[in-house]
């Protein structure tokens, strides 16, 4: 972010006419400030590597690289909120993490709801990377009765049951209010990973691998199919 705080915008769309309406958007509301724009997806990634940019309006329906493609390439680098007449991407859309799904025609009110969950998104971004040094740090979450500290280095893995997630330490399984995406937001990237749409697994408690399955404290999860190049690059880089 800048020296203000402001969070710096960059929207992508193929349309001028979408491009104007989302960048008056950004610049009406506080707290969030236009890059700049462009209707092209290859220049928006020359963007990237030439300016200081804090999250990306996306569209996806867009000529020589769509905006699915993009998110591939970024690799979640940037927070994304998307911006599409299709309903129908909604589902691979959040398969990449996206802050939210702004169908169009975008009211002003409903982009002002994606502003804040940007805001959140990027708050728990930087808390989180200003812990990352440190792996014996620790998080509070919600149970049903109260909020509890646990240390990151005791988790081995967390599991998505029916309402709530199970948070598996070495002595005990703790459940929590909290979800999934949430918890894959707070933890830090470089100690967890994501294998399965059930399960996060802490990297450095990972046994062994074998076919399809990570084996945790004789525990075995399932590894899921869209994952899979996930692990293949943990066992490259451990």
């Amino acid at each position: 972010m800048t020296e203000n705080n402001n969070i710096k915008c960059l929207v992508v769309d193929d349309e001028p006419l979408a491009i104007s309406l989302i960048s008056d958007y950004v610049s009406k509301t506080p707290g969030l400030e236009l890059a700049t724009s462009t209707t092209s997806a290859l220049q928006a990634l020359h963007i990237l590597e030439q300016q200081a940019i804090d999250a990306v309006f996306l569209d996806i329906q867009m000529p020589e690289l769509n905006g699915l493609q993009f998110m591939q390439v970024i690799d979640k680098k940037y927070p994304v909120i998307l911006t599409t007449a299709y309903a129908e991407f909604a589902l691979k859309g959040y398969e990449h993490n996206v802050v939210d799904y702004l169908l169009k025609p975008v009211t002003f009110q409903r982009f002002l709801q994606a502003a804040e969950k940007l805001k959140e998104r990027l708050q728990h971004h930087k808390v989180d990377t200003s812990q990352q040094s440190d792996t014996s740090q620790s998080l509070f979450v919600r149970t049903e009765y109260k909020i509890r500290r646990i240390s990151m280095h005791d988790i081995l893995y967390i599991e998505a049951l029916k309402d709530y997630i199970a948070i598996h330490t070495s002595t005990e399984k703790i459940l929590s209010l909290q979800s999934m995406r949430e918890m894959e937001e707070l933890l830090p990237q470089s100690q967890f990973v994501r294998i399965h749409r059930s399960y996060i697994v802490a990297i450095h408690k990972i046994e062994s691998i074998e076919r399809s399955r990570i084996i945790i404290n004789k525990q075995h999860l399932p590894i899921g199919d869209t994952y899979k190049d996930v692990i293949k690059q943990i066992t490259k880089t451990q």
